[in-house]
């Protein structure tokens, strides 16, 4: 009898210790590819006259997040021609004099690292470090990634500002607008983990 219980309580603690490790595996490494159709890269920036906003187009992007070591890969790829901002002539005036999109067509993050828990459902944040190149220059940020964890993906929105001036781009003041040397980046997006 005590030779059954004590191979039963082998047997159950080898299943437990199964399952342990499988969540650990599974916690590992977590996948969240973008999906244009569900992402939205909305700009702001204030004018004298009145603040303009505007939405980027999302060409692609990956990210895998490893929560045992915080390492972060991937991309996040913004076509940088896409710039609309309602108004045909500011667009082709941001895209041919302040992006110059044709030497540059891509704003790019390349994330390295995050902090912050990722639960299993709920709410959660994240500050995700890493590289932003925009006009062909390499700048490191940090963004903070406000976002839901539930059956169906990951709700995320990404708030940041971009101080495009001091990085070296032009900016668009004329002799009657005066225009802010930052601009203000919202993205929303849906995502669903590759290991969900």
């Amino acid at each position: 009898m005590a030779r059954t219980r004590a191979t039963i309580l082998a047997c159950l603690s080898i299943l437990l210790l199964g399952i342990t490790l499988t969540r650990d595996l599974q916690a590992q490494q977590l996948t969240l590819d973008f999906d244009a159709n569900h992402t939205r890269v909305e700009f702001t920036l204030g004018a004298s006259l009145h603040t303009v906003h505007g939405t980027f187009i999302l060409k692609n992007g990956s990210i895998r997040l490893d929560p045992a070591t915080h390492a972060a890969i991937g991309q996040i790829v913004v076509d940088a021609a896409s710039g609309d901002s309602g108004s045909e002539a500011r667009d082709r005036r941001m895209n041919r004099e302040i992006l110059e999109s044709d030497k540059f067509p891509e704003i790019v993050f390349t994330p390295d690292k995050f902090d912050g828990q990722i639960p299993a459902s709920g709410d959660f944040l994240l500050k995700v470090h890493g590289i932003f190149r925009l006009h062909g220059s390499d700048h490191e940020m940090i963004l903070p990634v406000q976002a839901k964890r539930d059956q169906e993906g990951i709700t995320a929105a990404i708030h940041f500002s971009i101080p495009y001036v001091s990085w070296g781009l032009k900016n668009p003041n004329t002799f009657f607008l005066r225009v802010s040397d930052q601009v203000e980046i919202t993205i929303h997006t849906v995502v669903v983990p590759a290991n969900s």
